[in-house]
Parts: C-alpha cells; structure tokens; sequence
C-alpha cells in the first residue's frame, strides 16, 4: 500500500504540474476540480486495496512451517 500511496502522491503533483497543459481537453470540469480529483484518487486506493487483499488473505491461510519446508 505504500508504493500505491506514493504513486498517487506523485501522480496527483504532477496532475497538479501539468493542468494546464490538461484543461484545453477537459469538458465540464476544471483542470485543478478537487471533487473530480479526490474520486479518482479514492477509486484508485480502491482497487489497489483489494489487489494487495487477495494475495494477503491468500498467504496468511498456509501454514507458516510448510512454507518455511519448501
């Protein structure tokens, strides 16, 4: 979770760098809109969230002495 957080922290500054390159593509919304921005964030810890899930749930059911075996 850490290198998604540091993704999206990185990615958001260089939105923030590049909005106006951004907004002549833009329809509806603002280059630097906080709504549009904080949902996009949220969707992407989302899914990074339930990616690093899976593999977790999947890890902590095996036995940590057959693990160590192999």
């Amino acid at each position: 979770m850490r290198a998604a957080a540091a993704g999206l922290a990185a990615g958001i500054a260089g939105y923030l760098a590049m909005s106006r390159v951004l907004a002549g593509q833009l329809f509806g919304v603002s280059a630097t809109d906080p709504l549009t921005l904080l949902a996009a964030s949220f969707g992407l810890m989302l899914v990074s969230m339930a990616a690093s899930t899976v593999p977790a749930f999947r890890a902590a059911r095996i036995d940590p002495l057959l693990a160590l075996r192999r």
